[in-house]
């Protein structure tokens, strides 16, 4: 299991150690969502099922472009509800939603609760994607991200939560009184510290690791076992 620090230093050895880049880990991440969550729909859903990627900032933000990218290519309809203005991003997250944008997905900045209750559908069919905040957040969340997990949280459709669910603190697997209530959370690397916290397990529902392509020399100095799925 991983402490936020940990899953920090593992991305920073792998890009300055061993040379690979920032944006081919997100790719990877990315990628192995989708995959994860097209097996998820395959075996839940009867059709193929319209799916909502919730973008924040940071590099959670970053990977919900890419899972958004990668269901397109399998046949999805998806929307993106980014939380930010495009222009506002930075660093790898930047150049996945101008991909995306390039891509002619659809995104949809949402300034407003009123344009998220527009936005998150209410569909027992639907699956709502959590790429809000990452691993390093912590505390309540709070304004549009706050009124973002509520929205969803009170919607019909499957919730999904990417490395883990927005307002659970990672290491102590605390749950904020405003947290993603998932019912699959797809973790990358390892599962994290919190995930063992008995009141986590409420807001993670079933866990599965996908890997990001670090290598397994990386993976043996934290202590990870490089089986996946698992």
């Amino acid at each position: 299991m991983m402490k936020r620090s940990d899953v920090r230093r593992v991305d920073e050895i792998a890009i300055e150690r061993f040379g690979i880049l920032g944006l081919v880990l997100m790719e990877n991440a990315g990628r192995g969502a989708a995959e994860s969550i097209e097996a998820f729909a395959s075996i839940h859903a009867n059709h193929v099922p319209r799916v909502t990627v919730l973008c924040g900032t940071g590099n959670n933000g970053g990977d919900g472009y890419v899972i958004a990218r990668h269901l397109d290519l399998r046949g999805f309809p998806v929307d993106i509800v980014s939380l930010v203005e495009i222009e506002k991003l930075s660093g790898d997250a930047r150049s996945n939603a101008e991909i995306a944008q390039k891509s002619g997905l659809s995104i949809t900045v949402a300034a407003t609760r009123q344009t998220l209750e527009q936005s998150i559908p209410d569909d027992p069919d639907a699956i709502v994607v959590d790429c809000l905040l990452g691993t390093g957040a912590t505390g309540q969340p709070r304004g549009l991200y706050g009124d973002a997990i509520q929205i969803a949280n009170q919607r019909s459709g499957t919730r999904v939560a990417i490395d883990l669910p927005t307002g659970l603190d990672c290491d102590s697997g605390q749950p904020s009184l405003m947290t993603f209530r998932a019912d699959l959370t797809i973790t990358f690397v390892d599962k994290k510290d919190g995930f063992s916290n008995e009141n986590a397990k409420h807001f993670l529902g079933r866990v599965e690791v996908v890997g990001i392509g670090v290598p397994r020399r990386l993976l043996d100095e934290f202590g990870v076992d490089p089986q996946y799925p698992r």
